[in-house]
């Protein structure tokens, strides 16, 4: 289970939660131009976009969860495991696998109408990576303010304009769109009395206005969530304000340990949530133990060579004493 988000002040956010009862070993991740990217039925791809983003990379190949690429656009997949159809190969199309559908699109797209082309020429196929388990995803993909979720189902391949700049997991995007009508008197400011005439009521504490938002860790209750804390959300325009103010937004959805347990012997957490400023490449992350924030400049890097460029992810704790 995951949560993304798209933020907007003076610059560009993007990032996400990754949910999920065990670590697969993901680090920070930097495709350079000249990396050769191979893709099962497309060939290859050796001078491209430059990308960054968190990866679990095997065999050399990385496996992203989330990225941006030095144009601006920024793509994330998350589990959408009862909902997913992947198809058989077809001709007429660019057959993808799940796998290779960020670097597809962040390889090549620099923009959202160009991301919508491409997408509409492309077939998602049923193929895993070297026999593991495949994954069952949809994606937002994101740039300037501007969002989009990519689904594949059994009515084909939809792109839905994500106005409201959220994705968690199922059901169907249009479902949680929907959803978001019971939910419309919610508010940040104090409730007014509307129960009844003659009868009086008052408010006996701050926060009231959002009364009946869920909390729980369900993907419909953590998208409700998350859209109404963004869209409430009140932020100055630097780097340092937006990015803290990104964090929370994403820490309204944060699974603690314990909480949330899909089997007996298993629980779900936050293992990590990033936060990309898409116009200057900087791609911000926290873990589940290590709240502070670590950052990754693509651009401190050079883009020109052929070989990953990896980062491990900084998971202790750094407790600042102050006497």
């Amino acid at each position: 289970m995951c949560t993304a988000a798209v933020y907007k002040t003076m610059d560009h956010y993007f990032g996400r939660t990754l949910d999920h009862d065990r670590s697969y070993g993901e680090e920070i991740t930097i495709i350079p131009r000249n990396y050769v990217i191979h893709y099962k039925y497309e060939g290859i791809i050796n001078n491209h976009f430059a990308i960054i983003g968190m990866a679990c990379v095997m065999d050399n190949y990385p496996l992203y969860y989330d990225a941006v690429n030095e144009a601006g656009l920024a793509m994330a997949g998350l589990n959408f495991t009862d909902n997913a159809v992947y198809n058989n190969a077809d001709n007429n199309k660019y057959n993808i696998a799940p796998f290779e559908f960020i670097p597809w699109i962040l390889c090549q797209c620099s923009s959202i109408a160009e991301a919508k082309e491409l997408i509409t020429r492309t077939n998602i196929i049923d193929i895993s990576f070297n026999n593991l388990a495949q994954a069952r995803l949809h994606w937002i993909i994101a740039a300037h303010g501007e969002a989009i979720t990519i689904e594949t189902t059994q009515s084909g391949i939809c792109i839905y304009d994500n106005k409201i700049g959220i994705l968690t997991n199922n059901p169907t995007f249009e479902m949680h769109l929907f959803n978001l009508n019971n939910y419309m008197s919610l508010s940040p400011y104090e409730p007014q009395n509307s129960f009844c005439n003659g009868l009086s009521l008052n408010a006996y504490s701050h926060g009231m206005g959002a009364l009946g938002l869920p909390g729980d860790f369900s993907s419909q209750s953590r998208f409700i969530r998350a859209a109404f804390v963004k869209a409430n959300s009140v932020c100055g325009d630097t780097e340092e304000e937006s990015v803290n103010q990104f964090f929370h937004i994403l820490g309204s959805v944060e699974q603690p340990k314990g909480c949330n347990r899909p089997e007996d012997a298993n629980y779900e957490i936050t293992l990590y949530t990033s936060c990309c400023n898409t116009d200057k490449g900087i791609y911000y992350y926290t873990t589940y133990d290590n709240h502070q924030i670590s950052c990754i400049n693509m651009h401190k890097e050079n883009l020109n060579t052929a070989s990953l460029i990896k980062y491990p992810l900084i998971t202790r704790e750094n407790i600042m004493s102050q006497n």
